[in-house]
């Protein structure tokens, strides 16, 4: 279902800002080198959207699970007062670091309440091709450093969406999970948070290196680039989700095992190389060019006695990029399988105790040399998967209300189309028979590239 914008109207109060009940220590925090990434220095954009579960609607309920909201973040926000600051980029070193002042003005999170004159029935729930719909339902930072933001908007039918801004570099997808779900506990009556959060940034800080590896494998003269992201006026690029059947996921891996002789493949695995792919073929990258997919690898459970554990309750970005590069034409030209093979691979290097360490050590003495990713060909893919963070768990249900859609909104969190998501399918697939064990993809595309990524996508259903 498309969305037309003409639909949704807000009405919205004054911005306030929420502080944490109880008094918080004043204080300068440092970030990790991890946190410290130039494209972490950004807002991700996320939309909760929750059905009421009572067919009549009543304002003042409506109001007072408004009222009941703020008074668990700002509980919350006691336990995690870092929100509460402001992240300031140093001159002496160019380095982020958080400013807690509870006597200053402008210490707490900027909260926004509107009122839409629709039912969420009638946008259906966010559960949309085209997302564009969730760019109105967030507080978009014009001050960029308030780490978080929140905007709930009250609909007709009683039910509401909490769109949050959340600034990459103070946590990642594990991180923003944890907090909500205080928030939500906090709401539903519990005294504190399940889980006690965790600073200790300073485990993952690096050491300069005389040698460090290089951060960004793309040679910037054989860069791949797409003929939609070159051109001279500026290109219209929209955020769509494509929903990915069970049944589609099920033919692509049964026919990867096939051609490995069974030996087993992820859903993630398997639909990384074929988006990657498909993304290549849809942006027509030129066939000369090296193309670059980047998946992202979250170390918290790593294994290794090399490594000290990262404790629970830690919300800082701990994840590794894993990187493959090659030419468009390989990449065209190469078996699914062998894709997944250097996926498989890429995936377990990132994941060992060097490559860890020697990417933080990297990143900390090319710090000033930081990859600009501002500007986009089209080369360089980058997944991550959201589906084991509990985005749209039973437990995330409060005040009557029934969590279920959770939608990234548009945003330029690393660059204009690099940033591909796979997501738990929503309360709405799960009665769908076709979609049981299915994805949500949300992937930015230029307009005119976007029919032929669809069609690989059907594709899928032919496969086997």
């Amino acid at each position: 279902m498309a969305y037309q914008k003409a639909t949704l109207d807000l009405k919205m109060k004054d911005v306030e800002l929420v502080k944490p009940s109880k008094f918080t220590p004043f204080c300068i925090l440092s970030l990790s080198t991890l946190d410290n990434r130039g494209i972490y220095n950004n807002h991700g954009e996320i939309v909760h959207v929750y059905r009421s579960s009572t067919t009549h609607h009543d304002s003042n309920s409506s109001s007072n699970l408004c009222h009941v909201f703020k008074e668990a973040l700002s509980k919350a926000l006691f336990y995690y007062y870092p929100f509460a600051g402001r992240v300031l980029k140093h001159a002496d070193d160019g380095k982020l670091r958080v400013h807690c002042n509870p006597n200053a003005e402008n210490y707490g999170v900027p909260f926004l309440e509107a009122t839409a004159n629709c039912t969420l029935s009638s946008i259906n729930y966010l559960d949309n091709t085209d997302t564009e719909i969730a760019k109105h339902l967030v507080l978009s930072p014009q001050d960029k450093s308030y780490p978080l933001l929140f905007m709930v908007t009250k609909f007709l039918c009683g039910g509401f969406t909490i769109g949050m801004g959340i600034s990459h570099a103070l946590c990642d997808g594990f991180g923003v999970s944890q907090f909500f779900k205080a928030i939500v506990e906090l709401a539903n009556g519990k005294s504190e948070p399940s889980v006690t959060p965790v600073w200790e940034r300073e485990r993952l800080v690096g050491s300069i290196t005389k040698q460090p590896f290089p951060l960004f494998p793309l040679n910037k003269e054989s860069i791949a680039f797409s003929p939609f992201l070159n051109q001279t006026s500026s290109t219209n690029i929209k955020q769509y989700c494509f929903k990915v059947e069970g049944e589609m996921i099920t033919k692509l891996k049964l026919s990867l095992m096939k051609e490995s002789e069974n030996i087993r493949v992820t859903t993630f695995e398997s639909l990384a190389a074929y988006i990657w792919r498909s993304r290549a073929r849809a942006l027509k990258l030129n066939n000369n060019g090296d193309t670059m997919l980047t998946v992202l690898v979250g170390i918290r459970n790593m294994k290794d006695y090399d490594i000290d554990p990262i404790p629970k309750g830690f919300y800082g970005n701990s994840v590794m990029e894993a990187n493959i590069v090659l030419k468009v034409s390989d990449l065209n030209e190469m078996s699914l399988y062998e894709i997944v093979k250097l996926i498989k691979e890429a995936k377990s290097v990132a994941s060992t105790a060097d490559y860890v360490k020697n990417t933080i050590d990297a990143l900390e003495t090319n710090f000033k040399d930081r990859v600009n990713m501002e500007k986009s060909t089209g080369a360089v893919t980058v997944l991550t998967e959201w589906k084991h963070l509990g985005f749209l768990g039973e437990n995330l249900d409060f005040g009557g209300k029934e969590i279920v859609n959770l939608v990234p909104a548009p945003c330029n969190l690393f660059a204009t189309v690099e940033m591909s998501v796979f997501s738990s399918s929503n309360k709405f697939d799960d009665v769908v028979p076709s979609m049981k064990g299915g994805v949500n993809l949300f992937t930015s595309l230029p307009v005119d590239a976007m029919p032929k990524f669809k069609e690989e996508i059907e594709a899928l259903k032919s496969l086997g």
